[in-house]
């Protein structure tokens, strides 16, 4: 099958909810990716960052296809022997007392937002249905209904209400505006992105997540960390919370938690809060399942074994400074942190971000636009220097040939 014949199918046989790159790919292995004329491409989004491990990782694919042949789900109606040795592995690796596992980024926020409002109503004496939540603008958690009604985002929200009640928002990185919603007494968590992603890899000013989580504290209100994109080194350390210290009541994983081989996302708190949530009133039928289990183990293994943080903080500095030497009035900001970065791009001659990394494509390197004006570049973490070097070189090729 040619590019246009895929594409031609998934336009008349799919939901017109994405507008991909015009690339089809068709086999993935480290940093590399393939379309199916059998041209090679630096994957410089991962998945959303879904793939910080590589694609196709041995170690992580021999978990699923070992487990795969074994025992797939058994639901949470019974008990199996995979579940409890991955629930130990992950409190023990993150230091939490509990996890709830789930599937998806999304469902993992969504579990996050029931567990803050139980603990508001059980622990903290909220009365019956009142219980708010204080979210950031241009946040991104998922598009779900709940989500998307705490959304600025008009693409995401509009023509979806009535919306879910019980969210407040508040400017990202304005402490001021968060002290001042945390006078609610009804408020019972604060959920905020270390590093906006979605919004364009927009980094807080040093000491935003301290000071948020001392607030949060002050006012018995729980501190939410979605860390589904920033999360498992992407930012340079295991979680980008770890680069301050700040260890949040309830935190989200997802997207790399399974090295982009399967849909395992992951709640983590301990047991004054986990244990709000009883029988019935929470869960999946694939949440847990003993395949997710062992590719959970297998990814996050491979970060430690692989030094992934450690690398994504070594090449971060080298791509950051590497793009600030481009000289382009195309690029008026550079920013990330590990190898979570981005460039703000100038629209110039009447062309976009979109046209720029459609020109990237064209040279071997693959990265999507956010926001028109934004490039987000997130290559796998186990990418060496030589490889990000030659990347780096067809990145500014590009940028330059405008």
């Amino acid at each position: 099958m040619s590019s246009a014949e895929a594409i031609a199918l998934e336009d008349k046989y799919g939901a017109h909810n994405y507008h991909p790159l015009p690339v089809v790919l068709s086999r993935g292995k480290g940093v590399h990716v393939w379309d199916v004329e059998g041209k090679k491409y630096f994957d410089f989004l991962s998945a959303y960052s879904a793939v910080n491990q590589g694609h196709c990782h041995p170690r992580i694919v021999d978990a699923l296809a070992e487990q795969a042949r074994t025992l797939t789900l058994t639901s949470r109606a019974f008990y199996n022997d995979v579940l409890g040795v991955y629930e130990k592995y992950i409190t023990e690796y993150f230091g939490y007392d509990k996890v709830l596992p789930m599937n998806s980024g999304a469902e993992g926020d969504e579990t996050a937002l029931k567990l803050a409002r139980k603990w508001g109503y059980d622990k903290k004496g909220i009365p019956d249905n009142e219980a708010k939540i204080i979210v950031c603008e241009n946040n991104f958690h998922g598009r779900t209904i709940t989500v998307i009604s705490m959304s600025t985002d008009p693409d995401a929200r509009g023509g979806f209400g009535p919306y879910t009640p019980g969210f407040i928002t508040v400017p990202y990185n304005d402490l001021d505006a968060l002290e001042n919603a945390l006078q609610d007494p009804n408020v019972a968590g604060f959920l905020v992105e270390p590093i906006q992603g979605e919004a364009g890899v927009y980094v807080p000013d040093d000491g935003y997540l301290t000071r948020s989580y001392e607030l949060c504290k002050k006012h018995n209100v729980l501190f939410i960390a979605d860390e589904v994109q920033t999360g498992i080194a992407r930012t340079g350390k295991l979680l980008a919370c770890d680069h301050e210290n700040v260890r949040p009541d309830i935190l989200i994983l997802g997207k790399a938690l399974s090295g982009g081989v399967y849909p395992v996302s992951a709640v983590l708190a301990d047991d004054e809060i986990m244990l709000c949530i009883q029988p019935g009133q929470h869960g999946s039928t694939f949440g847990g399942n003993p395949v997710a289990a062992k590719v959970a183990i297998a990814a996050l293994e491979v970060v430690k074994d692989e030094k992934l943080a450690e690398n994504a903080t070594i090449l971060g500095e080298v791509f950051r400074s590497e793009m600030k030497k481009i000289k382009s009035d195309m690029i008026t900001l550079v920013r990330g942190k590990g190898l979570l970065n981005a460039i703000v791009i100038e629209p110039k001659g009447g062309k976009s971000a979109w046209d720029v990394c459609v020109k990237m494509k064209d040279n071997g390197v693959l990265a999507k636009p956010t926001h028109d004006h934004i490039i987000r570049f997130a290559p796998p973490l186990v990418i060496n220097e030589t490889e990000l070097h030659e990347a780096i070189e067809l990145i500014k090729e590009s940028i330059l040939s405008f």
